[in-house]
């Protein structure tokens, strides 16, 4: 122990009167092997630390200070207590002392294990002892330091303080000029605005001391090594500004008076402040409103000819002040103008006359005037404003449109850019256009047909996505507007554009061939985009059908995937067109019909035919056929719809063909019935019966529905083929979901219960497949209506966890299929009945079988019931895995150690949400979370990787504390997905290294 203390001795005696700085280190490395304690080596200082000399004291201080640099992490609460009291005496020393007294209280700072109300003694001291302004950069820059480390470690102390903390601060800020420690001060004062610490009455001495710097104007001197720029000085200044509306009654009249600057850079951030952000975005809104209101006050009060003059010259102020910035060679302030004028003019048809006489021109010839895209986008920008704006004040759609004047020249300028090359251009082209159509009395009709003229040739020749779907929306809303003009225009050239064929089709280059089918592909997006009014429903969908039947004939040759386009083409329309009996009547009487009869060609031509098989028997067209057919059903009036499910359940049942457009079927076809050998053509058409009679509303009654039901039942148990015994069980189950309560649904469940547990519980049958899909979607069928017999289903589903007849985790994925929305039966939108928190009722019934079935299951069986878990938990509410998840966090944990990268995925995206505002067991087990997640970060799995990423990126918004004891491990772990060879994967650990990088540095967390 002597030994120790000789050399703690030594060292001081060599860094403090031998001005040897390296023997820090050599201290530090001391206190960290154990040599000596900080207290001893306080001690060994005492000479010096009382020495006459002040230098002498300084760098005795100045010792212990840069040994806590290194050993602060080690240091016990006793140690801390001790350490804190010394410092806080020293505070009063001679000056020279106070720079190495500060770098120790803010080493001091950093300790997790700061004794309870030793920040606010430290800040007390320092505010009381010190006068910030009259040290040295780096000692102010080690106050500011101190302040963000304890509001981030000790916020509730601080708020304790009231507003004398914030006093405090402006205190210490007050007179600051260096930009580095300038936005440290900003980060303290946006971090108090924004974390709700108490202001009281010295609000506005918190925003006088901080507005004094707006407008920044700072130029950083050339080669500056500290890189900070006026850009991150502006953005965290504005961050303080607009981070609260205590401060709206200061900062606007400051605002109004650097808008009257005759500089430039000030002007501009004027502007932009007052728009910066959410809080902002309210200041930015009232202003508009209230510009908005006064010059509607004005336009109503026009009772003499001396009113109407006070309105021209309120607008003429606004003008005077705006107009010019529109002409501006950079168009710095356009938008910031332009905002201001369309506030004005959206308040009258008065005023929208005297602005747009005033700005239009201007813009036009701005626009005629210049040569770069980006400059004339920004301007037909500004004219789309306007004419929303002035659409927003006309009073009723006879008014005669204030750009009446302005017609042709608004006309060239749009088809002009529609004629450039340039993309955006384009793009902001059809929505001017949009918007001038949507002008009562504007265009003319041969305006009209020229801009379909546009849209088609671009329709036609452009490749860029985006392009393509802002001209089809374009040419909806002309379809809306004008229908005849489409279907005159449009809807042939479209029709035959989808008919041409490339030139030598089997010599043809693959980009020729990729071009053509790009095409097809937009023009059948147009047609559904502009199949809305009925009336051109009536023409487009022929249209689509005859590509249907010349693809199933092979007239015209159509691959499967236009074949499969065409069909959501006509899901698009069924969707969107106007509810209506004529709508309704075309779907019932033309559309349905066509494609059971394609479909039923398609499948009798594949039964006897060994040619080229049409396109319309894959089952992906057949799948793309459904939402069409339910989709059509589900919008069906009541008396077509109940026509609907009379024809299709004879179609099915007795084979009546008679409502299809081609009766050269065969009589007596039996689609419902097992087919002779393994031919399953037939039986997948049960697919469109499931689209027909599953989406109907719940008031049209089926008929021969028992008959129906006994069929389907069966088909699901027999039929080998999986679309068809799948298509089958839907179509039951959506039925049995709508069936009226009473004894004769019960008694249909108990049969179908019994046969299907009958074939699962068989371990020579050769349907458990079949069966237990059969079951699962009765199950869901049950759970949706809240049945009472669904808790029999349940607890077979729960006894499968076990049975390893159904393959690995076919039970657990089960519990999925229960908990997910279907997309085509059983869903609000096919008119189920589907009760509300269905999902937090299952959930809560059967969580304590779940674990219970987990405890007692062997160690292989496991797996089974954390894949379940994770499937029902992973489709709860978010809500509610906040409130439930803790409870199951072992559970979950144990999920992510397993090999099932599925269970992985599922168990990660349940616990993201909760981590974003993570309960206390959470940091609890935050030592077990850290270790999974970074094991996981290996996974084979790209999903698991990202997910898991996103995770750890979501721990460090833990409270610091309880993470910096694992920021080193994370980062050393985050280097390999850094160099990943998936560039999803790198870019999530960039974002994740960075977000741990900055946890416990200054100016970060």
């Amino acid at each position: 122990m002597a030994a120790d203390s000789t050399l703690a001795l030594s060292l001081v005696e060599e860094f403090v009167s031998g001005l040897q700085d390296s023997k820090a280190k050599d201290a530090a490395k001391g206190v960290k092997d154990g040599k000596f304690t900080v207290l001893q080596l306080v001690e060994a200082l005492g000479s010096s630390l009382t020495s006459s000399q002040p230098h002498t004291r300084a760098r005795g201080v100045l010792l212990l200070s840069e040994v806590l640099q290194e050993c602060y992490r080690d240091l016990t609460e006793r140690e801390v207590e001790v350490l804190i009291a010394f410092y806080e005496n020293r505070l009063k020393d001679h000056y020279v002392v106070t720079p190495p007294v500060l770098k120790g209280l803010k080493e001091l700072t950093k300790c997790t294990n700061l004794p309870p109300g030793s920040a606010v003694s430290m800040l007390r001291s320092v505010f009381q002892d010190i006068h910030v302004q009259s040290l040295m950069l780096s000692e102010r820059a080690c106050v500011y330091s101190m302040l963000i480390n304890i509001m981030e470690t000790r916020e509730a102390e601080l708020k304790g303080l009231g507003a004398d903390f914030v006093f405090g601060f402006v205190q210490s800020m007050d007179g600051e000029r260096d930009p580095r420690n300038l936005l440290l001060a900003f980060q303290i004062a946006k971090n108090l605005i924004h974390r709700g610490y108490e202001l009281g009455k010295f609000t506005e001495e918190l925003f006088e001391v901080t507005s004094c710097y707006f407008p920044i104007d700072f130029s950083p001197p050339p080669n500056d090594p500290h890189g900070i720029t006026r850009e991150e000085l502006v953005q965290a200044l504005r961050a303080v500004l607009t981070g609260t509306p205590n401060f709206a009654e200061f900062l606007l009249p400051l605002l109004i008076e650097k808008l009257d600057s005759d500089v430039q850079s000030a002007k501009l951030d004027s502007l932009q402040t007052l728009v910066f952000q959410t809080s902002s975005e309210r200041i930015e809104s009232a202003g508009l409103a209230a510009l908005t209101a006064l010059t509607s006050c004005l336009s109503r009060s026009v009772l003499s000819s001396d009113s109407e003059d006070s309105l021209s010259t309120f607008l003429d102020f606004i003008l005077t002040d705006c107009k010019h910035h529109l002409c501006e060679p950079d168009l710095k302030l356009v938008w910031p103008s332009a905002k201001l004028l369309q506030a004005a003019c959206s308040a009258s048809t008065s005023a929208s006359h005297i602005i747009t006489a005033a700005v239009m021109p201007s813009l036009l010839e701005q626009y005629n005037n210049r040569a770069q895209c980006s400059h004339r986008r920004t301007l037909l920008e500004v004219v789309q404003r306007f004419i929303h704006s002035v659409k927003n004040c006309q009073s009723s759609d006879n008014d005669e449109s204030v750009f009446l004047a302005f017609r042709e020249s608004l006309c060239g300028v749009v088809f002009s850019a529609l004629s450039e090359n340039n993309s955006s251009l384009q793009i902001t082209a059809t929505s001017v256009l949009t918007s001038l159509a949507q002008q009562a009395g504007l265009l003319l009709e041969s305006d009209i047909e020229l801009a379909l003229d546009h849209l088609t040739r671009l329709l036609l020749i452009e490749e860029d996505d985006r392009v393509s779907l802002a001209v089809a929306e374009c040419a909806g809303a002309l379809a809306q507007l004008h229908p005849a003009l489409v279907i005159s225009k449009l809807i042939p050239r479209l029709k035959n554009e989808m008919y041409t064929e490339p030139m030598n089709q089997d010599q043809g280059e693959a980009s020729e061939l990729h071009s053509h089918h790009a095409v097809r592909q937009r023009c059948l997006s147009a047609l559904a985009a502009v199949s809305i009014q009925p009336s051109v429903v009536q023409e487009s969908t022929p249209v689509l059908l005859e590509v249907l039947r010349s693809a199933h004939t092979g007239d015209v040759s159509f691959s499967v995937d236009e074949v499969v386009l065409t069909c959501r083409s006509l899901q698009r329309i069924a969707e969107q067109v106007q509810d209506t009996e004529e709508a309704g009547r075309c779907f019932h009487n033309i559309i349905i019909p066509h494609l059971l009869s394609l479909a039923l060609q398609a499948a009798l031509q594949g039964e006897g035919s060994s040619g080229t098989p049409s396109p319309l028997v894959e089952e992906v067209v057949l799948s793309a056929m459904v939402p069409v057919i339910s989709t059509s059903c589900s919008r069906l009036q009541p008396t077509l719809a109940g026509q609907t499910a009379s024809r299709a359940v004879s179609l099915f049942l007795d084979g009546d063909v008679s409502f299809l457009p081609d009766n050269s079927f065969p009589s007596h076809m039996q689609l419902l019935k097992k087919q002779e050998g393994d031919s399953w053509s037939l039986s997948r058409l049960v697919c469109l019966l499931m689209g027909s009679v599953c989406s109907l509303p719940r008031s049209v009654e089926v008929p021969q529905i028992d008959k129906l039901l006994s069929a389907l039942e069966e088909m699901s148990c027999t039929c080998s083929h999986p679309l068809s015994y799948t298509s089958a069980a839907k179509c039951f189950a959506g039925l049995v979901n709508k069936k009226p309560q009473g004894d004769s649904l019960d008694s249909l469940i108990q049969r179908t219960v019994k046969r299907v547990c009958s074939e699962l519980d068989s371990p020579s049958s050769s349907v458990h497949t079949q069966a237990f899909t059969l079951m699962i979607w009765v199950s869901k069928a049950l759970l949706l209506r809240y049945h009472p017999l669904f808790t029999t289903l349940t607890d077979k589903l729960f006894s499968l966890l076990d049975d390893a007849g159904l393959g690995p985790m076919a039970a657990a994925d089960g519990f999925s299929l229960l908990m997910s929305d279907s997309t085509d039966v059983l869903n609000r939108a096919c008119h189920a009945d589907v009760r509300i928190m269905y999902r937090q009722r299952f959930f809560s019934e059967n969580k304590a079988k779940l674990v219970q079935g987990f405890n007692a299951a062997p160690q292989e069986k496991k797996p089974n019931y954390l894949k379940a878990l994770s499937n029902i938990v992973n489709k709860l509410p978010k809500q509610v895995q906040v409130t439930e998840l803790p409870a199951l966090l072992s559970l979950l944990l144990e999920a992510l150690s397993g090999p099932d990268q599925d269970i992985h995925l599922t168990t990660l995206s349940c616990l993201e949400p909760v981590l974003v505002n993570p309960p206390q067991v959470l940091i609890q087990q935050l030592e077990a979370l850290v270790n999974r997640l970074l094991a996981l970060l290996c996974s084979p799995a790209m999903s698991v990787r990202i997910a898991s990423l996103s995770c750890i990126s979501a721990l460090s918004y833990f409270p610091v504390h309880e993470v910096l004891p694992f920021r080193a491990r994370v980062l050393r772990a985050l280097a390999k997905p850094l160099d990943d060879k998936k560039r999803l994967v790198r870019r999530e650990a960039v974002q994740a290294r960075a977000q741990w990088f900055l946890l416990g540095s200054p100016g970060g967390r």
